[in-house]
């Protein structure tokens, strides 16, 4: 009698340890949705992101055309108007993510809202939509650096949810995602070799099919691309400037700024930001 008591005190122990291990139901209670403005799913639940980065429009330079675009579609969705779902890939580091984060804090106070959800969290998808349905606020669903295999969970949760599924979006929530990738996944040879012509006509394979299928469900594509000289100098500018470096780009500096860039391979903005963090904050020294 000893040993089962000891059995089933010791598995009671570990059923309280699951319990505490497992994620909390996403079907609970919602959130305190006056506590911030920005919120990320962790562990089945919406967790409040108290300092969110404060980057705005006018701090994004280069992609004028990009953030017209984008503003646009966010100012009928904020408004209550019929808007898409948005899809922003390209060039790395040409400012997809600070592009929405700085959406945040241009209509915040019109009600916007983000809700940051990982790759592997999207599973959660119909728990999320639940928790925000009815809601007067305005949510977009922000998933950063996104890119599948097709066998992913989460790849046929948001295939699902953007077009097909009963579960499907609300009139206040929209999905903004960015990406590397055009299609969101990743594309072989062998692809390509499966792709038949009958006549003249093209009907690519099915994996191609299917590995469009998602990026098609997104109704506004918008694309970066890799920054000119002139345009990577003028962020540098920019940044420095408000970092508190007095004076225009001068020849040294320029230069430095240009082998910068070299270095790391790429002209891209949050490059430019980066020697402008790191020149500035060198000159106080």
């Amino acid at each position: 009698m000893d040993k089962l008591e000891r059995f089933l005190d010791r598995a009671e122990r570990l059923m309280e340890k699951l319990e505490r291990a497992l994620p909390k139901s996403a079907t609970g209670s919602a959130p305190d949705w006056e506590a911030a403005h920005a919120f990320r799913w962790e562990q089945g639940r919406l967790a409040p992101v108290q300092h969110p980065h404060r980057i705005f429009l006018a701090d994004l330079l280069g992609i004028e055309e990009q953030k017209q675009l984008i503003n646009q579609n966010t100012k009928q969705f904020v408004q209550g108007h019929p808007a898409n779902n948005v899809l922003l890939t390209g060039s790395r580091g040409t400012g997809k993510s600070s592009l929405v984060k700085a959406l945040l804090n241009e209509y915040a106070a019109e009600g916007l809202r983000l809700i940051e959800v990982g790759k592997l969290a999207l599973a959660d998808l119909p728990h999320i939509i639940a928790l925000v349905a009815g809601r007067p606020e305005r949510f977009i669903l922000y998933c950063d650096d996104l890119s599948f295999n097709a066998d992913e969970p989460g790849y046929q949760a948001l295939k699902a949810a953007l077009d097909g599924s009963l579960v499907t979006f609300s009139d206040n929530m929209l999905i903004y995602a960015t990406s590397n990738r055009r299609h969101l996944m990743p594309e072989s040879m062998q692809d390509n070799l499966a792709t038949k012509y009958v006549g003249d006509e093209i009907h690519p394979a099915e994996s191609i099919e299917e590995k469009i299928s998602l990026s098609e469900r997104f109704g506004l594509w918008i694309s970066f691309y890799p920054f000119t000289q002139d345009e990577y100098l003028a962020i540098v500018s920019y940044w420095l400037k408000n970092f508190g470096f007095s004076g225009e780009l001068d020849e040294f500096t320029r230069q430095a700024a240009l082998q910068w860039s070299i270095q790391r391979g790429s002209r891209s903005g949050r490059v430019g930001w980066q020697f402008a963090r790191d020149w500035a904050g060198k000159s106080c020294l």
